[in-house]
């Protein structure tokens, strides 16, 4: 599903009305003509598709994320497939006051960078990456990633989020993101780790053991190459229960 299938975002359409649309064959932008709602909506909707048009003539998502609500922002990510970046952290502990970030993974665009503490992770390279990013997609990332992220270094980050964690929810699938990989069948490129075995290995890797840091990075982007697939798989099977189910329905 992309952007141009949407029409939520503009004032006053919600679920239901932009279900009555699709139902009445208005899947698309280009295919609404003002008809099915009133002038004064319909003259919104206009108005919002032509800025709409020049936004994503820029690649520019943020300002469709910003009305869209939370658990509809999937929509946004075939539209930016290829600038969307997938994030993982990885840190000693849950208090980001009192804790360090020891690894931070990022995947775009088929190819995955692993920053680490005390060498190349820095809140300058954050912000690069971020702002070279169209999307950024994380696991639980709206409670624990960004703010962690935001608290350590001192950033701001403004780029549109997906938190998969809700749109699997709206799937029926609970859980953590291991957990979810597993039911859905995606395979990992190593052994199981947990949270625990993070905050170890970069202990480990502290008093000297560089195989642990090897460990940890590699579980690190494990996290993060997996959420590909799965974002891939969670846009999927919610474009046939959203939009095809509604179009079904003309």
């Amino acid at each position: 599903m992309r952007i141009e299938n949407s029409f939520i975002p503009v004032r006053g359409v919600g679920e239901t009305t932009e279900r009555k649309l699709w139902q009445h064959g208005i899947t698309h932008w280009d295919e609404f003509d003002g008809s099915v709602v009133g002038d004064t909506l319909a003259d919104r909707i206009h108005s919002f598709i032509e800025e709409g048009r020049t936004h994503l003539e820029r690649g520019d998502v943020a300002p469709f994320a910003e009305q869209l609500p939370a658990a509809s922002r999937w929509r946004c990510y075939e539209n930016v497939r290829e600038e969307t970046c997938f994030l993982d952290i990885e840190t000693t502990g849950l208090d980001a006051s009192c804790e360090d970030v020891t690894t931070v993974s990022v995947h775009r665009g088929g190819e995955t960078e692993t920053f680490v503490k005390d060498r190349d992770l820095t809140a300058c390279r954050l912000e690069t990456e971020l702002e070279e990013s169209s999307l950024l997609v994380t696991f639980n990332g709206q409670r624990f990633d960004v703010p962690f992220l935001e608290t350590c270094y001192d950033i701001d980050v403004t780029t549109p989020h997906v938190d998969l964690m809700y749109p699997c929810k709206q799937l029926g699938l609970d859980g953590g993101l291991k957990a979810i990989e597993r039911d859905l069948g995606i395979d990992r490129d190593m052994p199981d780790l947990s949270g625990r075995d993070a905050v170890r290995l970069w202990h480990e890797y502290e008093r000297g053991d560089d195989g642990a840091l090897e460990t940890l990075v590699e579980y690190n982007r494990a996290d993060t190459r997996n959420m590909e697939p799965l974002m891939e798989i969670v846009a999927d099977r919610l474009h046939e229960t959203v939009f095809e189910a509604a179009c079904a329905d003309e």
